[in-house]
Formats: structure tokens, sequence, C-alpha cells
């Protein structure tokens, strides 16, 4: 069998080194809190003001369009999940199921997923903390807010919060999840307070022309816009689900929890985005709140409530790492189950004695992370993201597809309702979202695979554990 095509068998999946294992101290209100967790973010807090820049008043089709597809890929992730509770999410589907070659192409895009949607969210962090400094009297120097691109040199916040929540992650994951649980509280209770405030304000006015730049992504005087253009962007705060499934391994009770976690999660979180979404539009005209790098604590302030602006920030600067939290978390165990497999250097998966988790990957993890929030601007790093979460998505509904297929009589605990329905819409929908994407951001997708691929050859291929005597009996 060629190395591209050969397969972990699905068994397999769950056969790993007693020591190499991890901890399953998770139940379903921990998964809830990270799908909410890592969903509920930079998203709204943030990207609203980016999203509205592309859209319009229309960037609440944008996030009902990405909740949609979000949904039908909740689904299909549903029922691998629990059909293989193991780590490492679509990395670890597509091993056993399309083969090793196709399954690093995934692992190696699931960094931009995960590591690079956590330097975005940092980013995000930055821009409410530097607004919230401001507001007590206290300024920064530029150069210390931005990275290069922005006329800097590092953005020092985004470094030091990322830093922070590395140092809670090497503490174990029953411990950052209960810590993640009270900053998902906060960042509901804030959004409600955004909401009860603004929806009293809303004009009519500010909802005309809804669809400036239509429906379809499209170049206008240089920039791109439109609805799928602003779905395109703010897509990466959709797909803390996939956080969720990484984590099957620590789960107590896999066969109930990780449904709710994952399907609940998302459906929760979209109906939130569209409702804030709806009361940030309504309550002020876009173009104002488009540029400011904190939106919902600026239509605050416009809407003169000073008190729970700075509130707001407050919350955001307090929560937001929440999704840092979780991203990263997700991103360790990808790279933790490739090292494992031995894709990766084997001595990456060893956990520590005492905190059961795997530090050093942590740490490499983290380092990238804060480079890339330091020196990157937050569009650049969003949609960079989005394009890794796209093909993460479009390989888990693939392989539902086909093992409904070839092994029809699999014990499935949960099944993906309408599966020829929904699998070929999730698959249809990720590649048109894909392809509006800016140019630019598919062309520094596709370098950043052709340099994992190279990695893959000099290396992953030759030290792949399936090399082995037993795995080729």
């Amino acid at each position: 069998m060629s190395f591209w095509t050969r397969r972990k068998a699905l068994d397999a999946v769950l056969r790993v080194e007693e020591n190499r294992r991890l901890k399953p101290t998770l139940s379903w209100p921990h998964l809830i809190a990270l799908g909410i967790g890592a969903i509920i973010g930079t998203g709204i807090y943030t990207l609203t003001g980016i999203g509205a820049e592309r859209a319009g008043p229309a960037v609440i089709l944008a996030f009902g369009a990405c909740g949609v597809l979000c949904v039908f890929a909740a689904l299909t992730y549903a029922e691998m999940a629990t059909l293989v509770p193991a780590a490492g999410s679509a990395y670890t589907y597509a091993y056993a199921v399309l083969g090793e070659g196709l399954a690093w192409i995934v692992g190696w895009s699931l960094v931009l997923e995960y590591s690079v949607t956590c330097s975005a969210v940092a980013v995000g962090w930055s821009g409410y903390m530097v607004g919230l400094l401001k507001s007590a009297g206290v300024t920064l120097p530029a150069a210390l807010l931005a990275g290069p691109h922005s006329g800097g040199i590092v953005n020092l916040p985004a470094v030091l919060i990322v830093v922070a929540v590395t140092a809670l992650l090497i503490r174990g994951a029953k411990e950052s999840a209960v810590v993640n649980i009270v900053l998902v509280a906060i960042k509901i209770l804030a959004l409600a307070v955004f909401v009860l405030l603004t929806i009293t304000a809303l004009k009519p006015e500010n909802f005309t022309p809804f669809m400036p730049y239509g429906f379809a992504s499209e170049t206008v005087n240089g920039h791109t816009r439109g609805v799928m253009a602003a779905a395109a962007i703010v897509f990466f705060a959709f797909f803390g689900f996939d956080a969720v499934s990484t984590s099957a391994e620590e789960v107590k009770n896999p066969k109930r929890d990780l449904t709710i976690g994952i399907v609940g999660s998302m459906i929760v979180s979209t109906l939130i985005y569209m409702l804030v979404a709806t009361c940030a539009v309504g309550a002020w005209p876009f173009g104002d709140f488009a540029r400011s790098g904190e939106p919902l604590a600026f239509i605050l302030r416009s809407l003169d409530h000073p008190v729970a602006a700075f509130a707001i920030a407050a919350a955001a600067v307090i929560a937001l790492p929440s999704v840092i939290l979780v991203m990263m978390f997700g991103q360790t165990r990808v790279f933790f189950v490739m090292s494992r497999d031995g894709l990766l250097p084997h001595g990456l998966s060893r956990l520590h004695e005492r905190s059961g988790t795997p530090v050093k990957l942590t740490l490499i993890v983290g380092t990238f992370v804060a480079v890339v929030a330091g020196l990157f601007r937050l569009d650049e790093i969003a949609e960079l993201s989005n394009a890794g979460t796209l093909l993460a998505f479009i390989c888990v509904a693939v392989c539902v597809m086909v093992l409904r297929v070839t092994k029809p009589d699999l014990p499935r605990l949960f099944r993906c309702p309408a599966v020829w329905v929904v699998g070929p819409l999730a698959v249809v929908g990720c590649l048109y979202f894909m392809i509006s994407l800016p140019p630019a951001t598919l062309g520094r997708f596709l370098a950043w695979n052709l340099i994992g691929l190279v990695v893959y050859l000099l290396y992953g291929r030759r030290k792949s554990f399936l090399n082995t005597p037993q795995a080729q009996a």
C-alpha cells in the first residue's frame, strides 16, 4: 500500500500506549463551555466591525450563513467524534478513513485553524485592552501596540496574553476547563447587557441599504466586499465546536456528552451572534464603528453609556482569553496525536507526570501563536485561519459519507440526519466560502501546505508508525 493512501485501522486509533493516553476528566458542561468559549469571542467583540465594513448591515446575514454551514459541519463532526472518540479531530478521522497523506495535509492545515486563530483573538483582545487603558487615562507607546505591517514593532499586549494562557494550559485540561466556564459566563453577561442597552436604540435607517455591496464576494475599489466577503472573514469565529471534538479522548461519557457539546454550542452561539450583530448595526451607523478595534464598546460610548462601554471592554479583556485557551488546547491535542503517530517527533507526545499535559508541545504552540499575534494584522490572520478550517470541515463531511458506504454496519452513537443532503451541502458550502477568500490568502494557504508536504516527505512518511512491522502485519 502506498504511504500516501495507507490508513490507520479504526480500532487502532483507540489503542495507544498507557503513558501517552490523555486522562478523561471532562463532562458535558465542560464541553458546552469549551464550545461557546471558543465560538463567542473575537468574532462578535471585534470582527463585527470588520464584517460590517465588508457587507454593511447585511453582516447579520454573513453570521447567519456561517451558522448554517457550521451546523451542517457540526452534525458530521458529531457522528465522527462519537464513532472515533479519540484526540486529533479531523486529522484522526482522515487518518482512519482517507489515508495518511490527506491526514497530514489536514493536520498541517489545522495549525492554521487553531494556532493562527489564537493569534487573531490575541490581537482582538489587545484592541479592547488598549481601549480600556485609554479610558482609564493610560496610553501605551504606539510602537508596542502593532506589528510591522501596521507601522509598529510588536503588539506587546497580544504576546503577553498568549504567554499567560500557555502557562494555564500547562497546568492541566480540567483546570483550564473550569476557568473557561467562569470566563464564558462573563462574556455572555456582557453581551446580554449590550443587547439590553442597544435594542431600544434601533433605527430603521441604519439598516438601509441593507446589502450595499450585494451577496457574492467581489472587489470594490481594491477592497473585497459583499456578504460572502464578510462571511469568509467572520467564519473563523464559529469553529469552536471543532475544539470540542479534539477533546474526545478526555471526555468521561463520549456517547452522550460529545453530541451535546458539539451541536448544542453551535446552535446557541449562532443565535447570539445574529442577535448582537442586529443590535450593533441597528443602533449605530456601521461606517462609524467598522473602523474601531472595539466596536461594541464604541457603540455604547456613542449612545452615551460610558460605564457600560467600560464594562463591555473590561469583560472582553477578562473573557476573550477563553477563546485563546480553547483553541490552543485544540492545537496541542492535534500535534500531540500526530506525534503519537510518529509523523512528528515522538518525544513531543510525552506527558508531564503531574499535570498529564504535553508540556513541550504547549510551549512550542504558545511560542508560535505569540510570534504571529505580535507581528500581523487581525484581518490577515483571520482570513488565513479560515482556509485551514474549511479544508478540515470538507474532510470530516467526506469521512462520514465514505464510512456510510464502506462500513455501513458500524455502531453509530449519533447518526448525522439526512447525511446525503447534509454532507454534500457542507462540502459545497465550504468550497464556496473558500473561493470567497481573497486570492492572496489562498496563495498563502497553498504555500503553507507546500511547506507541510515537504516536511511530510522528508520526515513524516519515514517515521510514521505505520512503517513498523506490527502495523504492516
